[in-house]
Formats: C-alpha cells, sequence, structure tokens
C-alpha cells in the first residue's frame, strides 16, 4: 500500500502509527496473503492476514464499550446496557461506521475475492474494522484503543439515541418478529440454513426467514452471519422493517423491560 494511502487512512481514523505493519496487516484479507505466498512474494515467510487481529480487535471492543457503558450510565441496571452494548458492537454498526471510515477502499483483497465484490461485503468490512482496533491498540496501546472506539464508534451513536426515554435500539429481532405477528394473529415465521461455508474457525452462514402466505404477502429475508443466530437476527430484521411499513404491523417496543438481550 502507498504511503499516502496510509497517510489518508491514518488522517481519517485520528491515529499516527508507529509501526505501519500493523495497520496494513489489518487490511490484509486472507485471500491477499494467500496469493502472496502463493507466489513467493512473502520471502519466505507466510504472509499475514487480520484473522487474528479481528480477534483481538473484537475483544478490544468489547471491553472499551462495555467501559465507557459502565461510566457513562451508573443508573442503568445490567440488562440496560447489554442491550446498548450489543447494538453498539453489532455487525449493522460497526458496518455503518467502517463505510464512513471508507475501510473498503484501503483493504488488500486476492483477485477472486476482489472480482466478487469484496470491498463491498459488510462481514469483510467488519472484520477489517475490528481488526484495525487491535492495531491501534498494539501500536499505542489501550488508551489509544480506548479513545478511537469511544470517540468513533461509541459516541456518536449515542448521541443519536434517544435514552432519557429508553429507547434502546430492538435488539433480539428474532423475538420482536414472534412478538409483532402474534399481534397480528399471523403465523410464525420460519428459518431456514441455505448456505454453510469457509473453513470450520471461520464459517459462514447464510440464513432465510420466510413468512407464511398471509394478507400480508410472502416476504423472505436473507442474511449472512459469523453464527447461526446472528445470520437469523438480521434476516428476522429485515423481515421487521418489511412489517413497519404495513399498517398494525409496528414491532414492540424495544424499551420495554424484560427484553432479551
Amino acid at each position: 500500500m502507498m504511503s499516502r494511502e496510509i497517510m489518508a487512512l491514518e488522517e481519517s481514523l485520528g491515529h499516527r502509527f508507529q509501526r505501519r505493519e500493523l495497520l496494513e496487516q489489518a487490511l490484509t484479507h486472507s485471500s491477499q496473503a494467500r496469493e502472496v505466498d502463493a507466489l513467493g512474494a512473502g520471502g519466505g515467510a507466510p504472509s499475514g492476514d487480520n484473522e487474528m487481529l479481528e480477534f483481538l480487535g473484537d475483544a478490544v471492543l468489547g471491553l472499551a464499550t462495555s467501559e465507557s457503558l459502565f461510566h457513562r450510565f451508573p443508573e442503568f441496571q445490567e440488562g440496560h446496557l447489554s442491550k446498548l452494548r450489543a447494538h453498539l458492537v453489532g455487525q449493522r454498526h460497526l458496518l455503518r461506521v467502517a463505510e464512513q471510515l471508507q475501510v473498503g477502499h484501503y483493504m488488500r483483497l486476492g483477485r477472486g475475492e476482489e472480482k466478487s465484490g469484496g470491498r463491498n461485503k459488510a462481514s469483510l468490512l467488519v472484520d477489517a474494522l475490528e481488526a484495525i482496533l487491535a492495531a491501534i491498540y498494539l501500536d499505542g496501546g489501550w488508551p489509544a484503543a480506548r479513545d478511537f472506539i469511544v470517540r468513533v464508534i461509541v459516541e456518536p451513536e449515542l448521541a443519536h439515541m434517544k435514552l432519557e426515554t429508553s429507547a434502546i435500539p430492538v435488539m433480539d429481532f428474532k423475538s420482536a418478529l414472534q412478538e409483532t405477528l402474534q399481534a397480528r394473529g399471523g403465523p410464525q415465521p420460519v428459518y431456514a440454513l441455505v448456505k454453510e461455508e469457509g473453513p470450520e474457525h471461520k464459517k459462514t452462514f447464510t440464513v432465510e426467514v420466510r413468512l407464511p402466505e398471509t394478507e400480508m404477502g410472502q416476504f423472505v429475508g436473507r442474511a449472512q452471519g459469523a453464527t447461526k443466530k446472528r445470520a437469523e437476527q438480521e434476516a428476522a430484521r429485515q423481515v421487521l422493517e418489511h412489517l413497519a411499513a404495513i399498517p398494525g404491523a409496528r414491532p414492540p417496543n424495544a424499551g420495554k423491560d424484560g427484553g432479551a438481550s
């Protein structure tokens, strides 16, 4: 990656790396690393990809987010905080952050992944963002990582929430969908695993949720996730958005006590 591109990304991140190789690794997808190894361009040593950094970044993100919420909302109950954290570290929110930072523009992808539209794939963008968090942590320590997460991921989203009314976004979309359909007197949705791909340690699951033919019409939500549960939740969210446009089919109040976290 050219130096000016690294500098542009550092500007967006608000962090100047002492070890720029960490940032480059965070942006390197396994497809690119395999191509480099196959060509022998790595000088004999295996080329690094961002999978292990992603693993570390996920943990750093969870801790920094939990710490921020713990100190900011001491009056909230544990379940309330868990809902907030689930939203802030969820794929949907992280994807928006990755897109705002234009992470896709800087990713290093193999030719096959490039041709298949990898720069716009939600899973790859979120993985790269989490890897960047780990790179910042390893380069600048906990204060740098925590500052970035709070400044870029946590605070902007909290500023858009009306927390004084406990209007936290729905986290358990499957339960919300079930309650919505029950309120309408309609049949329950059917979830189906339609694809499972990738190595054992890094599988991707594709799930469809289907609404039986009713007065609301047939609708199929389809989503991918690192686990079947995540994919089901995202597919259920799609159905909820579809139903939200139909009078009388609004999702239940996300701020009700006893909601799943």
